[in-house]
């Protein structure tokens, strides 16, 4: 896929690996709406790379169905959707103050799963009337996992059961939706460098990095923002969750 003058949406747009995957889109020519409950960075983001921003709450399906449509107005319907809204607290399943708030892990579950399924079937529905680009496709969707998904360690319970239904449901969605055209990736960061990570002492983030096998550092979203766009271009790559790690594996805590 060709992505030069093509429309895309990215959620969680106003920082780390979707404002980079953004950025990065748009220097690639395509025509960009930022999404994030951050409407005022979403608005910069947007106005920063020549397209728009537009808050929204990934959860909420009548929030996410303006946005998409607002985003549709401006660029046309996306052929590219990049899911990046996530959030990760930690919290133990039996804590000091006794068993973890239900309400926290709801709140996860909300964001990282049913938020990207939520963009996911409205960027789909959009895409599946296109016409076809060359070789046949009208869209690819790209979700946000975590290597989490695979060994999350203690206190990771809500986000790692988040990230795992996202890796879950990549394959039968690339398989229901191959008949438009439509492709169906993820992601899976390991050790990443963003604003929500760099909030820890650098003494602690200069031993995060150190734990990754090589390069023995930590991720950059422009890492990220690469992988998005070699998606974007091999049209082989379906259904598939790629880990992009450093080949760390994480230990239990």
């Amino acid at each position: 896929m060709d992505i030069n003058g093509l429309a895309a949406i990215v959620t969680g747009g106003a920082s780390g690996l979707g404002e980079a995957t953004a950025r990065a889109l748009a220097a690639g020519g395509a025509k960009v709406a930022v999404l994030d409950r951050n409407a005022d960075g979403a608005a910069e983001v947007g106005a920063d790379i020549g397209g728009i921003g537009v808050g929204c709450d990934v959860s909420d399906a009548a929030s996410m169905e303006t946005a998409l449509a607002t985003a549709a107005a401006a660029h046309g319907a996306a052929r590219i959707a990049v899911n990046c809204a996530g959030v990760g607290p930690a919290a133990r399943v039996l804590g000091r103050d006794g068993p973890m708030d239900l309400a926290k892990f709801a709140q996860v579950i909300n964001v990282n799963l049913i938020g990207t399924f939520n963009t996911l079937r409205l960027a789909a529905a959009g895409m599946q009337d296109l016409d076809e680009l060359d070789g046949g496709e009208r869209g690819i969707i790209i979700n946000t996992a975590s290597v989490a998904a695979f060994e999350g360690q203690i206190g990771q319970a809500a986000y790692s059961a988040s990230k795992g239904g996202v890796h879950g449901m990549t394959i039968p969605i690339a398989r229901e939706l191959a008949r438009f055209g439509i492709r169906v990736l993820t992601i899976a960061p390991g050790i990443m460098g963003t604003p929500m990570l760099f909030a820890l002492p650098q003494d602690v983030l200069d031993s995060l990095g150190a734990s990754v096998p090589f390069p023995a550092r930590l991720g950059t979203a422009e890492e990220y923002a690469k992988l998005v766009l070699h998606m974007c271009d091999n049209a082989y790559l379906n259904g598939e969750t790629i880990r992009l790690d450093g080949a760390i594996r994480l230990t239990a805590k």
